[in-house]
């Protein structure tokens, strides 16, 4: 081996800006390979991670994010079939079929280079090795590797954001990339996906985008709103039910998880199940089978399950309110849906795509925003979020008389006159009042505002959308 080269510079960008150190898996069997390559790699601003079997490989690769992998492919004591290395890659690419592997043996030939690249390798490297050589594949295969996850994110984002026909994610906020990224990666998978976030942050156009970038998408998302749900129809709405199995049951009737086979179920306001019926909605998740309310008959469904809340489903859990095995079963990944009082990059464009969809269904002459309303909604804290920013704009548009939206047309809590007195107002307004002002004591959380204002749940629940919040 030759001596080691010089330190390279940090990674940077095109434009310049200094990223994190590349993370490399290296393994060998023999201890001062893996201490030579590390005296050549180290200063090079690489991170390293090391192995010495094949198994600690993928013990690494299981709790570890890496960018490549530099693999020695015999581990046994005098093997020479690097048959160890060509197993191991394989069951590196079962895993991550884009990860970059190097391989390297100190009894090369061309029929092993051969079959290390057809079951995935990247390049090759025989022992000694020449360190100009090795520092240069590396690299090489690690740029690449960046470039390549570079390229899909920006598919991933064009898929997302400007799909036609797709519903309008409107996502350009630094707090909401780590959203769309997620989208990005899960999406195209089967994985159960539990959306989290206040009321009206827009969860279900999350769970929409899930859907659609799935490969389910050629059949129609199933979307059920739990907590409007009486526990006395939840099983029949869900499962179905077989004519006669109650007094109402007139007729054969099939539940939403069957009309989701080979689909995507979204259940909305999941925290709201009772409990007796989440032990049910558990047995169908974990086995796939269920059967219609009055029927002996097993069925099969294959689903997609995306659920949402605004609950902390955690602290329930811990609490005894909602089944523990249940929570762990829907949330393979969570997705946390920001308020919208922390993503303000966003409210111009949001508002813009209201106003233009109310426009076009109002058949209304206007054409933008007067400068104190759009300021007045940056302001604004929006307890309602998303949803009330939508309801708002269709108030202005159904309230203006000129060509541009107003701040009085807003209708907005602090966009009226300060002189106007209690006495000014409906009892409705008062009330809507009171509704916003306890949503935003409670940051959007429906459970505690419905307790400040001693409601329900379900009576809180209709008076947001009578009110448009």
């Amino acid at each position: 081996m030759t001596a080691p080269a010089t330190t390279a510079s940090p990674r940077t960008t095109a434009a310049g800006e200094r990223q994190a150190p590349c993370r490399l898996l290296i393994a060998d069997d023999q201890p001062h390979i893996l201490e030579a390559l590390e005296l050549l790699l180290k200063p090079e601003g690489f991170h390293l991670l090391t192995a010495r079997s094949p198994a600690q490989v993928l013990e690494t690769l299981a709790v570890e994010q890496v960018d490549g992998l530099l693999i020695d492919l015999n581990y046994t004591r005098d093997t020479t079939s690097g048959r160890e290395g060509l197993d191991l890659i394989a069951a590196i690419h079962e895993q991550d079929t884009q990860l970059p592997i190097i391989v390297m043996t100190a009894w090369a030939n061309i029929d092993l280079a051969v079959e290390a690249m057809r079951r995935g390798a990247r390049d090759f490297i025989q022992k000694p090795w020449d360190n100009a050589r090795l520092l240069t594949v590396v690299r090489t295969q690690l740029e690449l590797h960046t470039l390549e996850k570079r390229a899909q994110w920006l598919e991933a984002e064009n898929r997302i954001l400007r799909a036609e026909g797709a519903p309008e994610l409107i996502a350009t906020a630094p707090c909401m990339r780590p959203v769309v990224e997620l989208l990005a990666r899960i999406g195209p998978s089967d994985a159960n996906v539990l959306v989290t976030g206040e009321h009206g942050t827009g969860k279900e156009v999350i769970a929409q985008t899930l859907h659609r970038l799935s490969n389910r998408a050629h059949r129609a998302l199933v979307a059920v709103n739990t907590g409007a749900l009486p526990e006395g129809t939840f099983e029949s709405e869900l499962f179905g039910h077989v004519k006669g199995a109650f007094t109402d049951a007139r007729m054969d009737r099939i539940g939403r998880f069957e009309l989701a086979n080979n689909s995507t179920l979204f259940l909305d306001e999941i925290a709201n199940i009772p409990l007796r019926q989440q032990a049910k909605l558990l047995r169908v998740l974990e086995t796939g089978e269920l059967e219609r309310v009055g029927s002996s008959t097993t069925r099969k469904v294959d689903v997609r399950m995306i659920s949402a809340t605004n609950a902390d489903l955690r602290a329930d859990a811990d609490a005894g309110r909602f089944r523990a095995d249940l929570y762990f079963r829907l949330n393979t990944v969570e997705i946390n849906v920001p308020p919208l009082r922390d993503r303000r990059e966003d409210i111009p464009a949001l508002a813009a795509h209201f106003l233009a969809r109310y426009v076009a269904r109002y058949k209304r002459p206007i054409e933008g925003f007067e400068p104190s309303a759009l300021q007045h909604m940056l302001n604004y804290p929006w307890p309602g979020n998303v949803r009330e920013l939508d309801h708002t704009m269709e108030r202005a548009v159904l309230m203006a008389r000129q060509k541009r939206i107003e701040l009085a047309d807003l209708g907005l809590q602090g966009a009226r006159s300060t002189s106007q007195s209690l006495d000014d107002l409906s009892l409705e307004q008062v009330e809507s009042i009171l509704i916003r002002k306890a949503l935003a004591r409670s940051q959007g959380n429906v459970s505690h505002a419905a307790d400040a204002l001693g409601l329900s749940r379900g009576a809180l629940y209709r008076r947001i959308e009578k009110y448009g919040l």
